[in-house]
């Protein structure tokens, strides 16, 4: 199965010399939704911010549809169809749905109608300001102004952020309807780590800046002490 996203060896940090991960290899292919997870300060979010081009990688390749991506270069990601749902949303609050979904339009990119597919709620919000949506609102926003741009690869940073677990167990299920239908390699971070591993194929686990688990999705769910054990720096080691 051909990735279509690929890192390999990454080392990513905000000071050169000083990684917050190290040796972090991954690969994502078509449709496929890889649940990256770990405690606090693991550097997940690090990693979604370098493979987006917003943070240069320190060392290791970045490698996006077969396309080696310059490191710390936002514009060439994109180009090769990386979008980012970040963690805050990103949202332009004083304009409206449908403003916020136009602007993200790239050439040949997707239609209003097609987010509405996936999220139909919105289509009764559309001339609202984005502002005075609701925390679940404004997420399938966000989501759908990723959407929007027909991404191939689509990071999401903490879909759960300030939202109900009612709430999210209604939008995570979503995350696998893009993949399935778009084709898009999905990376997925989440704190809600039962309800992730619903909906997605594989999770990495990410301890102190390096994997420490690597595997199906399902297997996760079956040992969730495997998980606790990785996140409280144990042995996961089979007993």
């Amino acid at each position: 199965m051909t990735a279509q996203l690929a890192c390999a060896g990454l080392a990513a940090g905000y000071t050169k010399g000083y990684p917050v991960v190290r040796a972090f290899d991954l690969e994502v292919a078509a449709g496929e939704v890889v649940a990256l997870l770990g405690p606090n300060g693991a550097g997940k979010t690090t990693v979604l911010l370098t493979l987006a081009g917003l943070l240069p990688a320190l060392d290791g390749t970045v490698v996006l549809c077969g396309q080696r991506v310059p490191p710390g270069r936002a514009r060439a990601a994109a180009r090769n169809g990386v979008v980012l749902v970040p963690d805050d949303r990103a949202l332009f609050t004083q304009l409206t749905v449908r403003d916020n979904l136009t602007l993200a339009r790239r050439r040949r990119a997707g239609a209003v109608d097609e987010v509405l597919d996936f999220f139909p709620a919105l289509g009764k919000r559309l001339k609202v300001a984005a502002g005075m949506l609701s925390g679940g609102e404004q997420q399938m926003l966000a989501l759908g102004r990723a959407l929007i741009q027909h991404p191939r690869v689509l990071l999401i940073d903490e879909l759960s952020m300030g939202l109900a677990p009612a709430i999210v167990e209604d939008l995570l299920p979503s995350v696998r309807r893009v993949a399935d239908d778009t084709g898009a390699a999905v990376v997925l971070v989440e704190q809600h780590v039962r309800l992730a591993l619903e909906v997605t194929d594989r999770a990495v686990i990410l301890v102190h800046g390096q994997t420490v688990l690597d595997g199906p999705a399902a297997r996760f769910a079956a040992d969730p002490g495997l998980l606790e054990r990785a996140y409280l720096g144990e042995s996961t080691s089979a007993p």
